[in-house]
């Protein structure tokens, strides 16, 4: 079985054996009233694979320690089998060949990074995750290409066009700390956005909006590209979201744009990783999940075939064979509120589990 539609049926219900279907990879199962709620907003927002780790640890329904218990019978099985059929060494090959990411945690860390969000945000667009990623290598040939078209089909795909997530990479080092989330009315926010003057929120909108009809008289469709698609996410809405630096500057306007202030580049090392949703906590968690795989491959990607990168000393040196097993390190990221409470903190030790079978976690 390899693709399953069984969209607006009357399902309360999905089967815990659809984990067990290695081939399923296109499933659809929205529309159906299920009881289990966080599987109906699974189904609605996480990727097909993300649903099936979910139904394979038992569902909220199942207790942990049962869940435990059975995958470790289940592995112990898989396992046994894999020995008597000559399989163990492929299985260890297997192993050592994921991606390794290495958690490094606020007691850890000496300047931990945290976000504080205000009040006002739970009625525009509520939910916030954010982490820092570092030891990227974007210089290789077209790699930073290849990383922003891997962001723009993630919100074409697991975001559902930005209708329940975006996401916003900046440069670490152009980040000024601490960082406040945050709404301001349409005629105060002010942002550069990327490859643009600044500008304010309510003039960018009409801005964008003026464009779009023209983009659709030129092409004589009903279809606009680019950022004029997410326009109507802000239809209503008296504040806007934004995410503000220690010198009020504002460095992302979700679900629109980033700011210019804080564009990744060739020579771009660290990263800032946030993703905010007006839907849910766990779907900001499975997106920036599915983001860090995504980063991790094409990181290995750029230093095991270099890209093609000619002559540039440092980056052959950065692509030396004894660097593609270097693990990516994710800071941890709190978002606390205006009184220093915490909110959520990513990663911690259940998150990343939706791509834990490509991903070698190091805790």
């Amino acid at each position: 079985l390899q693709s399953l539609d069984v969209a607006n049926n009357q399902l309360r219900e999905l089967p815990a054996a659809l984990a067990d279907c290695p081939r399923l990879k296109e499933a659809n199962f929205r529309g159906n009233q299920l009881r289990d709620k966080r599987l109906e907003k699974m189904v609605n927002g996480c990727q097909t694979k993300a649903i099936l780790e979910y139904l394979r640890a038992g569902g909220r329904g199942k207790g942990k320690a049962e869940s435990g218990r059975e995958d470790v019978r289940k592995k112990k099985r898989e396992k046994q089998q894999k020995k008597d059929s000559g399989d163990g060494e492929q299985d260890e090959v297997e192993e050592a060949s994921k991606l390794l990411v290495k958690v490094l945690h606020v007691s850890e860390n000496p300047a931990p990074l945290v976000v504080k969000v205000s009040q006002g945000v739970k009625d525009v667009r509520a939910f916030i995750v954010c982490c820092v990623l570092k030891g990227v290598n974007l210089k290789p040939g077209n790699a930073l290409k290849r990383f922003l078209t891997m962001q723009t089909k993630l919100h074409e795909d697991i975001c559902e066009k930005r209708t329940v997530a975006t996401i916003a990479t900046h440069d670490l080092q152009l980040v000024k700390a601490p960082l406040t989330y945050d709404v301001q009315p349409p005629d105060e926010l002010k942002i550069v956005p990327l490859g643009r003057k600044e500008i304010k929120a309510k003039d960018l909108l009409r801005q964008l909006q003026l464009e779009a009809e023209e983009q659709r008289k030129q092409k004589k469709r009903q279809n606009v590209s680019g950022l004029h698609r997410y326009l109507q996410l802000l239809d209503g809405k008296d504040n806007y979201p934004c995410l503000v630096d220690a010198e009020g500057a504002v460095i992302s306007f979700p679900p629109i744009t980033n700011s210019e202030k804080t564009k990744i580049r060739k020579e771009t090392q660290d990263l800032f990783l946030e993703v905010t949703s007006d839907t849910s906590l766990q779907i900001c968690k499975d997106v920036m999940d599915t983001l860090i795989l995504k980063i991790a491959e094409l990181n290995r990607s750029a230093l095991e075939n270099k890209e093609g990168s000619g002559s540039d000393l440092e980056s052959d040196a950065l692509c030396g064979p004894g660097n593609s097993n270097l693990p990516l390190v994710v800071e941890q990221v709190r978002v606390v509120d205006t009184d220093g409470n915490l909110k959520v903190l990513y990663p911690s030790k259940t998150d990343l589990a939706t791509v834990s079978s490509l991903l070698t976690v190091i805790r």
